[in-house]
């Protein structure tokens, strides 16, 4: 039957529900707090043809673009006509899934009457998956921790041990990530359930009508909001810390009438440690700074994306090969919207805010404990924390928020409960907004320490230190991030270092960029600042 376009459009909607319960099932049952606590996912729902339909809204930009490509690198390895009801598979391939070994993506075929109809796929990111640890610190991908390839971690129904037994074996937290595991199958197979009682309610046979709605409306509108844009090609480039040097970021943003293309030649090359980034990352989060800026409406699929095109030379830092070392892709990666903003603030300069922290400052804690069995016990934790957001043309930025990653930062109280660190502070960081006509978001002050008195780990992977969020059009800088101890040392941004028994460790991050000029600042918004301790910096 044909279906009407009032029809499609609600089906479209009940789709996107469908998706945001498959995400909501998986950030209840996640046993890892990044995710249960700071919503470290993504979920989607894809055709026969591996085309993302529908994302949900809870997850990140990283795990959905990138996810949104490595379904069809589960069908080539399970062909559709193999795939039986109650299968599903894993992998945490970097470079065919979302990046790095932490995220394991799970792909699921969804069944309706007894015919394959799509399939639903989801990504969590695991604390731990063994090697040193989720830092920087590796030289190749596989001192990060366990590598999957493509596997059936179920056959119709019958969990494969096997896969889960290796996986237990791998890390310092078994419990968790065996939990985590059967999170992403589960959440998997709630949407699967959801989307046959969907297409029972219509009477639907198949998604095929659906399907080229959805993609057709959403490249069409893309191509609408690119109409009204001015064509061209503009340049940024982009200093930040690295890991032993400075690194450029360098990139060429080209509007024509067809689509946009981002060219990253001019970039650094890879590097040794583990802040290189797959091709993959580096498409997910650039294209996620060009819908922010050209089609924010628009809903985010194999439509609209592809009107996109992102690349990068083969062995440079944004397109490093296996098996280079990408722990800490993220670092790198979540810089790329700003970079696009660069480029495209010269063509529509009304869209794009200035730079702001960017990259998610997290810290992962490891130590003994002495809460059992005679201080063997120990930890490990990842605990995410963010800066402020790049002032914006018509509005401050945000403070303490995570842009463009949306990952929530983890609570105080879940740490505290978890492991035995103490938390003394963690509240804003005055005047470390860039000031402006509009001011930049405001970082974080953290102050911390095992609350034993005896030493713990940090993996830190920290950039904006040397090189901190710039302000334009007169605004200025945000402040640059530090990482101290009470006893007076400076730590690095990025690698393991041991923060010593009775030490504190404060984290300061970074604040937004400031837009425009001071001297232009509504004098309400000013006083505003003052009274709440907040003024810029």
């Amino acid at each position: 039957m044909s279906l009407s376009p009032i029809d499609l459009q609600i089906m479209w909607n009940r789709l996107v529900a469908v998706v945001e319960e498959q995400a909501q099932a998986l950030l209840r049952t996640a046993f890892s707090p990044i995710v249960r606590e700071c919503g470290d996912l993504s979920a989607g729902v894809f055709d026969r043809h591996g085309r993302m339909l529908a994302q949900a809204v809870t997850g990140t930009p990283g795990h959905v673009n990138s996810m949104a490509e490595s379904v069809k690198y589960f069908i080539e390895a399970f062909p559709l006509e193999t795939m039986k009801e109650g299968d599903a598979y894993i992998t945490n391939d970097p470079w065919k899934g979302t990046g790095h070994l932490n995220d394991f993506v799970v792909t699921t075929p969804a069944f309706h009457n007894g015919e394959l109809v799509g399939l639903f796929s989801c990504t969590s990111h695991l604390t731990d998956i063994g090697g040193i640890g989720f830092g920087p610190d590796g030289t190749d991908v596989h001192m990060e921790g366990i590598y999957l390839p493509f596997l059936k971690i179920v056959d119709q129904g019958r969990v494969n041990r096997d896969i889960v037994a290796i996986c237990k074996a791998n890390t310092r937290l078994p419990v968790e990530v065996e939990g985590d595991i059967y999170s992403l199958v589960g959440c998997n197979d709630v949407g699967a359930r959801r989307l046959s009682a969907m297409m029972g309610e219509f009477g639907l046979a198949n998604l095929d009508e659906l399907a080229e709605h959805i993609l057709g409306q959403s490249r069409k509108a893309v191509l609408a909001e690119l109409a009204k844009l001015p064509k061209g090609s503009f340049d940024y480039a982009m200093t930040i810390d690295g890991y032993d040097e400075p690194l450029e970021l360098v990139a060429r943003t080209t509007i024509g009438e067809d689509g946009v293309t981002v060219d990253f030649d001019g970039t650094s090359p890879m590097v040794r440690r583990g802040i290189n980034v797959p091709l993959s990352y580096t498409t997910a989060y650039s294209c996620f700074g060009l819908m922010c800026a050209i089609a924010p409406g628009v809903p985010n699929n194999a439509g609209s994306l592809g009107v996109f095109e992102v690349t990068a030379p083969e062995g440079a830092l944004l397109n490093a090969p296996y098996p280079a070392a990408v722990s800490s892709r993220h670092v790198i990666g979540q810089m790329l919207p700003d970079v696009v903003f660069g480029c495209l603030r010269q063509a529509i300069p009304e869209r794009c805010p200035a730079e702001g922290t960017s990259c998610l400052w997290n810290m992962t804690f490891r130590g003994p404990s002495g809460r059992g069995n005679n201080g063997q016990y120990g930890f490990a934790f990842t605990m995410t924390s963010n800066g402020g957001t790049g002032a914006r043309p018509s509005r401050d930025g945000l403070s303490a928020t995570a842009y463009p990653s949306g990952v929530k930062g983890t609570p105080v109280e879940i740490v505290e409960a978890q492991t035995p660190l103490v938390f003394w502070r963690k509240e804003y960081r005055e005047g470390s907004g860039g000031a402006g006509r509009f001011r930049g978001g405001h970082g974080q002050a953290i102050e911390v320490e095992h609350g034993e008195g005896l030493p713990f780990e940090l993996l830190a992977a920290m950039d904006r230190i040397q090189f901190p969020p710039r302000g334009v059009l007169g605004g200025k800088n945000g402040a640059a991030g530090a990482l101290t101890t009470s006893s007076g040392r400076t730590l690095r941004g990025k690698g393991f270092q041991i923060v010593e028994g009775g030490e504190r460790l404060t984290v300061l991050t970074p604040g937004g960029g400031g837009y425009g000029d001071p001297a232009e600042r509504d004098p309400a918004l000013a006083a505003s600042d003052a009274e709440n301790g907040l003024s810029a910096g």
